[in-house]
C-alpha cells in the first residue's frame, strides 16, 4: 500500500487508495464508497472491503480510527459554513484530523478557494437535495436534452475549478454513461447508473435499515428485521422482569449477597443494643 503524509501525521501512514490512484484508475477499475455516521459504522466498511467512506467532517478522527487506511472524505455541511472562510476552515480541519479529501455541495468558486489550497475537492452536481427548490423539488436531473448540456457544463466548470472528482445524484443513466468518458473529473455515481468510476450507497440503505428507501437503492442485508426483532425481544424481557419482582423470584438467593449467620447475630445484637440505649 503506498505511504502518504498526511496533514497532521508526524509520520507516514499507508493508504489502500490515494487521490492519485483513484484518478489513474478513471475508465479502468470501479470503486465503492459508502457514508458512515459512527465508528462502528466505518469499522464495517473496513472490514468489508469497500473502497472509501464519506461521513461528517466532526467526525473524521473517529472514523479514521475504526478504518485507518481506507480512503476517507469529510463532508462540509452547506448550512453550517456559510462563508468561504468558514468552508476553508473547517477543510483544513478536516484534513488535519486525518481525511484526505472533502466534500461540498457549493459552487465551483468555492471549490476553486478550496483547490487553490492544496485540499482535494469533491463536487456535487444532479439532484443536489439542499437545492432541490432551484429544480423544482427532488427528482431526477438531466432527463432533457437541455438538462443534460446543463450537466455537462456544471462538471466543466468544477474540473476548472480544481475538483477532483464529482458526485452525480440522480441523474439518468445513459446520461451519465456519455459524460463520464468526456471529463477529466473522477464521477461517483449516487442513483445515477452503473457508468460512474465510484458506485455510491448510503450504508441505511444497504443494511435494510428502513422500511422504504429510494427507487436508485437496493437492500444487501435486513437490520430493519433485526432491529424490530431486538424491540420485541427488549420489551418481553422488561415485562418477564417486571413480573418477577412482583411474584418474588427475582433475585433468587443466587443474585443476592448475605453475611455470615455469625456476623448477623451480632449485628443484630448491636442494633437492639443501640435502639435501647437511645430511649
Amino acid at each position: 500500500m503506498p505511504q502518504i503524509y498526511t496533514w497532521s501525521s508526524p509520520e507516514a501512514v499507508t493508504r489502500k487508495l490515494t487521490v492519485g490512484d483513484i484518478i489513474a484508475a478513471k475508465g479502468k477499475r470501479k470503486f465503492t464508497q459508502v457514508n458512515a455516521s459512527s465508528e462502528e459504522e466505518a469499522a464495517a466498511a473496513n472490514a468489508a472491503g469497500i473502497d472509501m467512506v464519506i461521513c461528517d467532517r466532526t467526525m473524521i478522527r473517529e472514523a479514521r480510527q475504526s478504518a485507518p487506511e481506507l480512503f476517507l472524505t469529510a463532508v462540509l455541511p452547506l448550512a453550517q459554513l456559510p462563508s468561504a472562510d468558514d468552508v476553508l476552515r473547517a477543510a483544513f480541519a478536516a484534513m488535519a484530523d486525518g481525511a484526505d479529501g472533502v466534500f461540498t455541495q457549493r459552487e465551483p468558486a468555492i471549490v476553486e478557494v478550496l483547490a487553490r489550497a492544496g485540499i482535494p475537492t469533491a463536487g456535487h452536481v444532479g439532484l443536489v437535495p439542499r437545492k432541490s427548490g432551484w429544480i423544482g423539488g427532488l427528482r431526477a436531473f438531466g432527463k432533457t436534452s437541455r438538462e443534460g448540456l446543463v450537466l455537462l457544463e456544471q462538471m466543466k466548470r468544477f474540473e476548472d475549478a480544481g475538483a477532483w472528482i464529482v458526485e452525480v445524484e440522480v441523474v439518468p443513466a445513459n446520461v451519465l454513461a456519455a459524460i463520464s468518458p468526456r471529463t477529466g473529473l473522477v464521477t461517483i455515481s449516487l442513483g445515477s447508473g452503473p457508468d460512474g468510476d465510484v458506485a455510491f450507497l448510503f450504508m441505511r440503505d444497504i443494511c435494510g435499515e428502513d422500511a422504504k428507501r429510494p427507487r436508485h437503492a437496493r437492500a444487501f442485508g435486513d437490520l430493519l428485521q433485526l432491529r424490530n426483532a431486538m424491540s420485541q425481544e427488549r420489551v418481553a424481557a422488561l415485562t418477564r422482569f417486571r413480573e418477577a419482582v412482583g411474584d418474588g423470584s427475582f433475585p433468587a438467593a443466587s443474585e443476592t449477597v448475605s453475611m455470615a449467620s455469625e456476623e448477623l447475630d451480632q449485628f443484630l445484637s448491636l442494633i437492639v443494643q443501640s435502639e435501647a440505649a437511645g430511649k
